[in-house]
């Protein structure tokens, strides 16, 4: 990654430090989503593969809450010109996928944290196959949710068209990495989810390749 890169990054970070719209927005639907489930449940006991699921739930509809601004936010306020102008497709899409890869895994890290301490049935056996499990997990909720963001910006119904987008992309993702956290918290090895671990990996891979080749495209539309 080059400099240019990582100035956009920082730029993004100081500018939502100022305004704090995504993090107060996965703040709050957090808190609210993870509410609504524990009064839902009430005293009732939930099995593990529900528990998954609904981890998967939060962190999904909470990406949707907070990720769409990638590009939004410079087409409203005027600056994709500017980025047009400064550096090349490749270099805007890493620093903003920069942005977006910090900004899932800190709201993911503590979604798992509340989840391990409100929900008795969410116990990791195998934390080495949770963690790697969330890593790819993450990666390929930022890469999909920064593409398509950038294919949503110059779009009038942007807050409608993000979810509708989204969901059928990232679909496959969600209940190959559900299986994952259901395998970890029965803890079982590496081997009995290598074909799980396989297609989350290919997704990544095919997700980031296909980004960054058609993000010159969408950029310069």
């Amino acid at each position: 990654m080059n400099t240019k890169a990582y100035a956009l990054y920082k730029k993004d970070l100081y500018s939502e430090l100022r305004t704090r719209y995504a993090i107060n927005a996965l703040v709050m639907f957090i808190i609210v989503a993870i509410s609504v489930i524990l009064f839902s449940i009430g005293n009732e006991k939930i099995s593990q593969n529900l528990t998954s699921g609904l981890f998967w739930v939060v962190i999904f509809f909470s990406a949707m809450s907070g990720l769409a601004r990638a590009f939004v936010s410079e087409e409203e306020r005027g600056t994709s010109l500017t980025l047009h102008l400064i550096a090349a497709p490749s270099t805007i899409f890493s620093g903003k996928l920069l942005f977006n890869l910090i900004l899932v895994f800190c709201m993911n890290i503590i979604i798992a944290i509340l989840y391990a301490a409100l929900f008795d049935s969410f116990v990791i056996n195998n934390f080495a196959l949770f963690v790697v499990s969330f890593i790819l997990g993450n990666i390929g909720i930022a890469a999909s949710s920064t593409i398509i963001a950038a294919i949503i910006s110059k779009a009038g119904a942007k807050g409608t068209l993000y979810p509708v987008l989204s969901f059928p992309i990232l679909l496959p993702l969600i209940l190959t990495v559900v299986q994952l956290t259901l395998l970890s918290n029965q803890g079982a090895n590496f081997g009995d989810a290598k074909f799980e671990l396989a297609i989350v990996f290919c997704y990544d891979v095919i997700m980031l390749t296909g980004s960054y080749l058609l993000f010159d495209f969408v950029w310069k539309d």
